[in-house]
C-alpha cells in the first residue's frame, strides 16, 4: 500500500481552564464504563495521530460570503427546514470568521491532527460550469497554513455531504455519471492548491450513508425515496441507492488514480513535474456499524454477516478488490451496476487507507425467512432488520442519536473485521463520539460536566487499543467533534463536541471532556476534575 509513516509531534501546551467549583459531578456517576486502569496515550503506538473532526457545512456558516454559491444543503434547509426548529447552517458556529481562534484552541488542547472538509460550493461555485473561486482557495490556504504553523497535521475530506446546488439542478447530481467528472475536477483543484501541505486526503465521507439517507429514506437532500421506506415526491429506494453509490465509488476511483499518478508519484514526467512528489496518501471513509446477531440462531448470524457485507463490503470491496461482493451481486442481480474491465483495474487498490466512522454496534434480524418492518425484507437492506433491543434489554446505553448506543466492544469488533477482510490495510478511526440523550432544556453547567462523554471515549479507546495490540494497523483516532456544531437534520440540540458553543456570542467553552482529552494527550491518567460552573 502507498502509505507514509505518521509523523510525531512533540508539541504540548498548557490548557487554560475555566473556574471549577463544588465537589460533586452534576452528571453523577456517568455511564459506568470507568476503566480500572485508565487508558493513556502511551497505550498507543508512537506517531499515532490523535485529533478531532468537523465538516464544512456543520461549522463554517458564511453561506453566501466571498463568492460561495448555494449548496444542496443550503437549499434543502431553506425550503424543507432542518432540525427540530427549522434550523440551518447559514451561520453554523461561524468557523469561517473564527477559524484562527479555533486553531489556537486546538493547539492548546494538544491535537496532533485536525480532520475537516472543504466546501465544494466555496471552491467551485458552479462546478465545471464556472471558474475556481480564488477567495475560497485563500480561505482554506489560511486554515492549512495556520494548522501547519501550530504543528497540527491537516487531514482533509474533499467531499462531506455538500456540493453546488447547480449540479443537482442541471443533471441530478450523484444519480448521473456526469457527477464523477465534476468531482474529479474538484479533487484536482484541491490537490493543486493544497497538496504541498496536505498529506492525508479523504475523497468522500460516508457514501453508504448518503445513499441510505438521501436516496433510500429521503431524509437528506435531494429527499428521494419510495414506499415502504418513505413518502417522497420522487425516487426509488430499491434502485437509486445502488446507482448513487456506484457513481460515488467511481468518482473516488478516478480521483485516486489522478492523485497516485500525477501528485503522489515519486517517478515523474516533465508534465507532472510541478505537482508530483506531494507524497501523501488517499482513502475513503464509510459509516461502519458493528452488526451483531439478534439471537443465537444461524439465520440471525448469517443476517449479521450479510449486514456487514452490504455496508462495509459495499463501500470497500470495489476499492480493494475491484468489484462488489459476490453476495450483493446474487441478491441484487441486474439492479447492481457493473464495473467495466478498465474500471475494475483502476478501482482495485485505489485506497492507501481505510477510514472508519464508528459510533455503535446494533443487532440484526434475518428477514429472508421471517416478516420484518421498515423495508428490512428488501434486497437493498440485505434482507436484514436492525434493532437496538433484545429481550427487552438495550444493546447499550442510549444517546441522543436513535441508532447510536454505547457499546465499546463494537470498536474492537469492527476494527478486527476490517483488518481480516482487507488484509490489514492501514486504518484510521475518522469519527467516534458521544451525544448526551438529555438535549432539551438542559442547563449549560450540565452540558459542560460531560462525564458520560469522558467515560465513552475512555472505553472506546481501550477497546481500540486492544485491537491494535492484537495486530490491527490503526494509525489515528479522531473525536467527533471538536465543538458542538450543526448536526444535519438533528439541528443544534444534538451535541457531540468537546467544546460548548454559545450561539449568542459564539464563545467556545471547554467541557470536562476537553480537559480529559488534553490530559490524555499529555499521557496523564484521568484526574477527577471538579465540576464546572458558569454564569451563562
Amino acid at each position: 500500500m502507498r502509505m507514509n509513516s505518521v509523523p510525531i509531534y512533540l508539541i504540548f501546551a498548557i490548557f487554560t481552564s475555566s473556574s471549577m467549583l463544588e465537589a460533586s459531578s452534576i452528571n453523577g456517576g456517568g455511564l459506568g464504563f470507568k476503566q480500572e486502569n485508565p487508558i493513556k496515550r502511551s497505550d498507543f503506538p508512537p506517531g499515532f495521530l490523535f485529533g478531532a473532526a468537523t465538516s464544512a457545512y456543520q461549522v463554517e456558516g458564511a453561506y453566501l460570503e466571498d463568492g460561495k454559491s448555494l449548496s444542496n444543503w443550503d437549499v434543502f434547509c431553506h425550503t424543507k427546514g432542518c432540525g427540530e426548529n427549522g434550523e440551518n447552517g447559514d451561520i453554523a458556529i461561524d468557523h469561517y470568521h473564527l477559524f484562527k481562534k479555533d486553531i489556537e484552541m486546538m493547539h492548546s488542547l494538544g491535537l496532533k491532527s485536525y480532520r475537516f472538509s472543504i466546501s465544494w460550493s466555496r471552491i467551485l461555485p458552479r462546478g465545471r460550469f464556472g471558474e475556481v473561486n480564488p477567495l475560497g482557495i485563500m480561505f482554506y490556504n489560511e486554515i492549512i497554513d495556520e494548522l501547519v504553523s501550530k504543528g497540527i497535521e491537516p487531514f482533509v475530506t474533499i467531499h462531506h455531504e455538500d456540493f453546488p446546488q447547480e449540479l443537482e439542478q442541471r443533471y441530478g447530481s450523484w444519480l448521473d455519471p456526469q457527477m464523477q467528472e465534476d468531482f474529479v475536477l474538484f479533487a484536482e483543484t484541491c490537490f493543486k492548491s493544497f497538496g504541498d501541505r496536505v498529506k492525508y486526503w479523504v475523497t468522500i465521507n460516508e457514501p453508504n450513508l448518503v445513499a441510505e439517507n438521501a436516496y433510500e429514506k429521503g431524509t437528506y437532500p435531494p429527499a428521494h425515496c419510495s414506499q415502504p421506506f418513505g413518502n417522497c415526491l420522487a425516487g426509488n429506494s430499491d434502485v437509486e441507492p445502488l446507482r448513487v453509490m456506484h457513481n460515488m465509488l467511481l468518482a473516488h476511483g478516478k480521483a485516486a488514480k489522478l492523485y497516485h499518478e500525477s501528485f503522489q508519484a515519486i517517478s515523474i514526467t516533465s508534465y507532472q513535474l510541478l505537482f508530483a512528489k506531494q507524497g501523501g496518501s488517499i482513502g475513503l471513509v464509510a459509516s461502519c456499524f458493528m452488526y451483531e446477531p439478534l439471537t443465537d440462531s444461524d439465520l440471525d448470524r448469517k443476517a449479521a454477516e450479510r449486514a456487514l457485507t452490504f455496508n462495509i463490503g459495499w463501500s470497500f470491496d470495489p476499492l480493494i478488490f475491484g468489484d462488489y461482493p459476490q453476495e450483493m451481486r446474487e441478491y441484487h442481480g441486474s439492479e447492481l451496476p457493473i464495473f467495466s474491465p478498465e474500471e475494475k483495474q483502476f478501482m482495485k487498490n485505489s485506497i492507501d487507507f481505510i477510514g472508519i466512522n464508528h459510533y455503535s454496534a446494533i443487532y440484526t434480524k434475518d428477514c429472508m425467512n421471517s416478516s420484518c418492518l421498515n423495508g428490512g425484507d428488501r434486497a437493498v437492506k440485505g434482507f436484514v432488520e436492525i434493532t437496538g433491543e433484545r429481550d427487552g434489554q438495550l444493546i447499550g446505553e442510549p444517546t441522543a442519536m436513535p441508532r447510536f448506543f454505547v457499546v465499546p466492544r463494537g470498536m474492537e469488533e469492527i476494527v478486527n473485521y476490517v483488518k481480516t477482510r482487507y488484509n490489514n490495510t492501514p486504518m484510521f478511526i475518522t469519527e467516534n463520539g458521544y451525544s448526551s440523550p438529555n438535549v432539551h432544556d438542559v442547563e449549560v453547567d450540565e452540558i459542560l460536566n460531560d462525564i458520560n462523554r469522558v467515560e465513552f471515549h475512555e472505553a472506546y479507546l481501550a477497546s481500540l487499543a486492544k485491537a491494535i495490540r492484537n495486530g490491527a494497523d490503526v494509525r489515528g483516532y479522531f473525536i467527533w467533534s471538536l465543538m458542538d456544531n450543526y448536526e444535519w437534520t438533528h439541528g443544534y440540540n444534538v451535541r457531540f463536541g468537546l467544546y460548548y458553543v454559545d450561539h449568542k456570542a459564539f464563545d467556545r467553552i471547554p467541557k470536562m471532556s476537553a480537559r480529559w482529552y488534553q490530559d490524555f494527550l499529555k499521557n496523564n491518567s484521568l484526574v477527577d476534575h471538579p465540576p464546572i460552573k458558569t454564569d451563562i
